[in-house]
C-alpha cells in the first residue's frame, strides 16, 4: 500500500522562465549572439575563462532580481504538506530555495540541485568551493586561495558527469518505496536520468504527472498531461492533492 502522500517533484528551466530567466534553448536564451550550450563547457572555459565568468557574472545578477513564482510556492506548500517529499531540480537557481509557503521553505534534506548550485564557485583543481555574494562578483577569472588554480562556477557543464552525492541522495528515495505521485514540471527530459527516475519512483502504481505547456516527453511513460504554464497548473494540483490526502 503506497504512503498517502509520497511524492518526487522533478523541475527544470520551464518553471523558473515563469520568473523571468530565460532557458538555454529557448526564446532569448542566447548571450551577446553566443550559444550558452557552447559556453557551459569545460573547452569554453579552457579558451576563454573572461567571456564565461562574464556570463556567468550576469545570470547570478538575473537570477538575484528574479522572484520565486505561484509555481515555486506549490511546490513549498507540497513539501510541506507530504507524508514523505522529495525535490530533484535541473536548475541551477535558488528560486526553490527562496520560495517559502506560509513562512515554510523546503528543507535542504529534500531538495538536490542535480546540475549544481551558480552561486558556489570552486576551485576548478582541488575541494575548495565557496558561496558567492553580490559583493563577492568582480571582474576578472577568481583563482583559489588555496592552490591558486582558476576558480570556476559549481556547475555541472555539458559533458561533465553529476554529482554522485546528489545522484545517491534521489536514488535512495525513490528505490525506499514508490511514489504516490511523480511530478515533472517545465523540462524537456532531455536525459535518460529522467526517464529512469520518473519510472522508478512511479513504481507501476503511482501517479505520474508532466506540466508543460508546450511538449509532452513522458507520454510514453503514461504520464498525465497538464498543458498548462506551471504558476497556474501546480498550485491547483497541490490543492487537490492536499484534499485528496486529507479525504483519506
Amino acid at each position: 500500500m503506497l504512503p498517502r502522500l509520497r511524492v518526487l517533484v522533478l523541475t527544470g528551466a520551464g518553471i523558473s522562465a515563469e520568473s523571468g530567466i530565460p532557458t538555454f534553448r529557448g526564446t532569448g536564451g542566447y548571450w551577446r549572439n553566443l550559444d550558452p550550450t557552447k559556453l557551459a563547457t569545460q573547452s569554453a572555459f579552457d579558451s576563454d575563462p573572461e567571456i564565461v565568468w562574464q556570463w556567468y557574472r550576469e545570470r547570478r545578477a538575473l537570477i538575484r532580481r528574479a522572484q520565486p513564482n505561484a509555481a515555486h510556492r506549490a511546490v513549498a506548500e507540497l513539501s510541506a504538506k507530504a507524508d514523505e517529499f522529495f525535490l530533484l531540480t535541473q536548475n541551477v537557481d535558488d528560486l526553490h530555495r527562496r520560495a517559502d509557503w506560509e513562512g515554510y521553505r523546503i528543507p535542504h534534506d529534500q531538495l538536490a540541485q542535480i546540475h549544481g548550485d551558480i552561486f558556489v564557485t570552486r576551485c576548478e583543481r582541488g575541494d575548495f568551493e565557496t558561496r558567492s555574494e553580490a559583493d563577492d562578483d568582480a571582474s576578472g577569472v577568481p583563482r583559489c586561495p588555496k592552490c591558486g588554480a582558476r576558480m570556476r562556477p559549481g556547475v555541472v557543464w555539458f559533458g561533465e558527469s553529476l554529482n554522485p552525492r546528489d545522484v545517491a541522495r534521489v536514488d535512495d528515495y525513490v528505490r525506499a518505496r514508490p511514489c504516490s505521485n511523480v511530478i515533472v514540471v517545465g523540462t524537456t527530459v532531455a536525459f535518460d536520468y529522467i526517464i529512469h527516475l520518473t519510472r522508478l519512483a512511479a513504481g507501476g502504481r503511482g501517479r505520474l504527472m508532466e506540466i508543460n505547456p508546450d511538449d509532452s516527453f513522458l507520454a510514453p511513460l503514461g504520464a498525465e498531461w497538464i498543458r498548462e504554464p506551471a504558476a497556474s497548473a501546480l498550485p491547483r494540483l497541490v490543492d487537490e492533492l492536499s484534499s485528496h490526502s486529507r479525504r483519506m
